[in-house]
C-alpha cells in the first residue's frame, strides 16, 4: 500500500481511530481482569467453604458425635482442672456434656471422670444440682464418678451426687472443707516507711485488705461465711452418700485420705477405672466421650484474632464490589 493509499484509508476511519483500538484493547483486558478475579475470589470462597467444613468435620469427630453408631454404650465425660467459670472444668462445660450424654438414645450408663483439686463452690454445686436432675429425668440411666489421680474439695462435692463412687487405691480423695486465704503486709510496709491510704464508702468495704490490721470482727464474719458454705458441702455430701458413710467426725475436717482409706469410711464404693466401670458395672465395654471443649470457633477467633474477619470481609467486600473503585 502506497502513502496516498494510507492516507485514504486512516481518513475513511476518521479521526482518533488509534484511541478507539487502545480502548477497545484495554477493555479487553479489564474484562479479562474482572473475570480472573471473580474465578480468583471463588476458589477462595470454595477453599474457605472446604476449610470449615474440615474444621467441622474435626470438631465432631473430638466431641464424639461421629463416633455414635453402636446402640448401647458406656457415655464419658471428663472434668480435669480447677472448677470454674471459663475453664475446662466450668459448670457450663461439664453440664453440656452430661446432658448430651444423658439423652442420646444409645447411652447404658455414664461415667463422669474427675480429676480436680476443687475449685469454686458455686460450679460445683451447679454440677452436683444437674446430675441430681438428670437422674430423676433419666432413671433408666445411672451415673458412676470414677476419681482418677484427684477428687478433693468441690472435686469430691460433685462426685457425691453419683450414684455410686469409684477410685484408686492411691487416689486423693475427700477434702470435705471451704478455705479462704490471703495475705499481711502491715508490718512490711511499716518497715519499708510506706502509708497506706484506704479510702471505702461502706465501713466493712475494705473487709480482710491485705495491708490494713486484720480486725477481730472481721475475721469472726469470714469465718461464719466459710462454715455456712462448710454446712452446705457437708449437707450435700450426707444427701448423696446417705447410710454409705461411717460415723467419723474426721470424714468432714477437711482432711483427704487414700483410695483404701476413702473405702474404709463410705466416701467411695469400690476401685476402678473408667474403663473398668464401663466393662463391669454399666456393661458396655464401648465408650463414647461426649466431654465439651472449648468452642472450635471460639479457639480460633481467640488465636487468631480479628485477622480472618477481616480477610473475609475483604473477599466479600471485593466480590460486591467488581468494578467499583
Amino acid at each position: 500500500m502506497d502513502e496516498s493509499t494510507q492516507k485514504e484509508t486512516q481518513s475513511e476511519k476518521g479521526p482518533g481511530w488509534e484511541q478507539g483500538i487502545l480502548r477497545d484493547l484495554a477493555m479487553a483486558t479489564l474484562k479479562e481482569q474482572r473475570a480472573a478475579r471473580r474465578w480468583g475470589i471463588f476458589f477462595k470462597l470454595l477453599f474457605f467453604a472446604y476449610f470449615l467444613f474440615g474444621l467441622m468435620i474435626w470438631a465432631a469427630l473430638s466431641q464424639g458425635d461421629l463416633k455414635l453408631g453402636g446402640k448401647n454404650f458406656t457415655a464419658l465425660v471428663d472434668l480435669n482442672g480447677v472448677i470454674k467459670a471459663d475453664s475446662p472444668a466450668s459448670a457450663d462445660k461439664v453440664v453440656r456434656g452430661l446432658r448430651d450424654a444423658f439423652k442420646h438414645k444409645g447411652t447404658k450408663g455414664v461415667v463422669l471422670r474427675i480429676n480436680s483439686p476443687g475449685g469454686s463452690p458455686v460450679q460445683a454445686r451447679y454440677i452436683y444440682d444437674e446430675i441430681i436432675r438428670l437422674r430423676k429425668k433419666y432413671p433408666q440411666i445411672p451415673l458412676y464418678a470414677v476419681i482418677a489421680d484427684l477428687g478433693a474439695s468441690g472435686g469430691y462435692y460433685v462426685a457425691a451426687a453419683a450414684d455410686r463412687i469409684y477410685a484408686d487405691k492411691g487416689s486423693l480423695v475427700g477434702s470435705i472443707g471451704v478455705l479462704m486465704n490471703g495475705f499481711g503486709f502491715v508490718e512490711a510496709l511499716q518497715k519499708l516507711g510506706v502509708e497506706r491510704r484506704l479510702l471505702t464508702a461502706g465501713e466493712n468495704k475494705g473487709m480482710l485488705d491485705p495491708f490494713s490490721p486484720l480486725k477481730e470482727e472481721e475475721k469472726t464474719h469470714a469465718q461464719g461465711v466459710l462454715g455456712k458454705l462448710h454446712g452446705q458441702f457437708i449437707e450435700a455430701v450426707k444427701q448423696g452418700r446417705g447410710g454409705r458413710l461411717k460415723q467419723d467426725g474426721k470424714i468432714f475436717s477437711g482432711m483427704f485420705w487414700s483410695g483404701e482409706e476413702a473405702r474404709a469410711l463410705g466416701l467411695i464404693d469400690g476401685f476402678g477405672s473408667a474403663g473398668f466401670v464401663a466393662r463391669e458395672v454399666v456393661g458396655a465395654e464401648e465408650m463414647v466421650n461426649f466431654s465439651r471443649k472449648d468452642d472450635l470457633f471460639e479457639r480460633l477467633a481467640e488465636r487468631v484474632g480479628a485477622g480472618s474477619a477481616r480477610i473475609l470481609m475483604n473477599t466479600l467486600s471485593n466480590l460486591g464490589g467488581i468494578g467499583g473503585m
